[in-house]
């Protein structure tokens, strides 16, 4: 996944700078840029957290209900001088001429995974603030030569989260995984409407076979 492989040297390329800033318990020039009075977040467990060794597993809490494992890896965790609060912080390498923002219908999912991560911080007892952020790199394409190089203009968006919908929701795929029916198709769901249209097509095959 040529795709994924860039990405991730970016993730990891930012993990780096905001690390050598960790140690000194220092601020991002982003951060003093934005106006975010927090540092990079230190803690004995942020490698586990990062998934740092590969070990796909992350930050994790046992939901007591469901006994479910929610796990979730996050990018980066920064303090906020004052409050103490903790800001949920998530890397996006991406390459567009548009004026990056969150509207975008995908986007949604990236809102929903920074509230998952929330909810799992606030499970493991930290004081998280209801702010997230999004650090955005966007690699340019307009220079006229490659040189081998990517220029990157990095930016940081906020995003205002709400996880109030994750209880309810673990519950119902508590729910759903112990039912013996099969749930219904979702509304507007372009998975489902793949599997319809795939369902079509076999039966069209089929009457043509016979």
């Amino acid at each position: 996944m040529p795709g994924w492989s860039l990405n991730s040297a970016v993730d990891q390329l930012l993990k780096n700078e905001f690390d050598l800033l960790r140690k000194n318990g220092e601020p991002h020039e982003l951060m003093k840029k934005y106006k975010i009075d927090a540092i990079p977040f230190s803690h004995t467990d942020l490698s586990t957290w990062r998934d740092d060794n590969y070990k796909h597993i992350g930050a994790c809490v046992l939901h007591k209900k469901t006994n479910f494992n929610i796990c979730g890896i996050v990018d980066d965790i920064w303090i906020d001088k004052k409050s103490k609060e903790l800001y949920i912080v998530d890397y996006k390498a991406t390459s567009t001429s548009k004026e990056i923002s969150l509207e975008d219908e995908y986007k949604q999912g990236y809102k929903r995974q920074m509230e998952i991560y929330q909810w799992i911080f606030r499970q493991m007892g930290f004081k998280v603030s209801k702010t997230g952020y999004f650090v955005f790199a966007n690699a340019g394409k307009n220079s006229p030569k490659f040189d081998g190089r990517l220029d990157f203009e990095v930016s940081i968006l906020k995003h205002e989260a709400d996880d109030s919908w994750v209880e309810s929701t673990i519950l119902n795929i508590k729910k759903c995984l112990d039912s013996d029916k099969i749930p219904l198709s979702g509304e507007n769901c372009e998975y489902c409407d793949f599997q319809r249209l795939t369902n079509i097509e076999e039966g069209i095959v089929k009457n043509h076979a016979n």
